[in-house]
């Protein structure tokens, strides 16, 4: 017992040493919130285009939603991955230059494999968990616990508690009015929703 946690207390030593090194926290909270917005903003616009378009069967919108969801998931893993692979990787290079010695085995070629594998989770996980959230009274519709349109007006106040919830996260990270931060996001979600219904309603009247 003693030396798993000895054992657990030196991982949890090396994460924070990771994570000090690389920068990853920052860099993570600002893939957070900018891919959860998207998530969001996405499945309102599934979720209005369809409604408009009288699509009224809860199960279309689930298999948009899921498939949407685990796109947006695939390709922000890979993508992220990828990315931030290739970047930090140009900084150790710069850092071997620099110190004219090969750190393929230090501590800084670790913490940046682990900062690339956080941020690439966390690029593709904040987008999927926040469509599938606002996507969730669909499916309590579909096995009969509300009706059809109330799942939508659920659906839609999910999307705004969340857009609210993520300004009042970044206000709180640069110390900032939580209303403010909260009322801006909630008027970008107001206008992506009425740009979703003005569209939907004009390729509609063309049917």
């Amino acid at each position: 017992m003693k030396d798993e946690l000895m054992s657990e207390s030196s991982l949890m030593d090396r994460i924070e040493e990771y994570i000090k090194i690389s920068n990853v926290g920052e860099i993570s909270r600002r893939y957070f919130v900018m891919n959860a917005f998207d998530g969001a903003l996405t499945m309102l616009g599934v979720i209005i285009g369809a409604h408009i378009a009288n699509v009224h069967h809860s199960i279309y919108i689930i298999s948009a939603g899921l498939s949407g969801s685990i796109a947006m998931g695939v390709s922000g893993i890979s993508g992220a991955y990828m990315t931030e692979k290739a970047e930090r990787e140009k900084k150790l290079k710069n850092l071997e230059k620099a110190m004219l010695e090969n750190l393929r085995e230090s501590i800084h070629y670790r913490s940046y494999r682990f900062a690339a594998l956080v941020v690439a989770l966390v690029d593709g996980l904040s987008p999927s968990i926040a469509a599938t959230l606002v996507i969730t009274p669909f499916l309590l519709s579909y096995v009969g616990l509300m009706g059809y349109e109330m799942a939508f007006f659920v659906a839609v106040l999910l999307t705004l508690l969340l857009l609210f919830f993520l300004g009042i996260y970044l206000a709180r990270v640069s110390n900032e009015s939580m209303i403010l931060y909260g009322a801006e996001m909630l008027a970008v979600g107001g206008i992506t929703a009425f740009l979703c219904m003005l569209v939907s309603a004009a390729l509609g009247s063309l049917v």
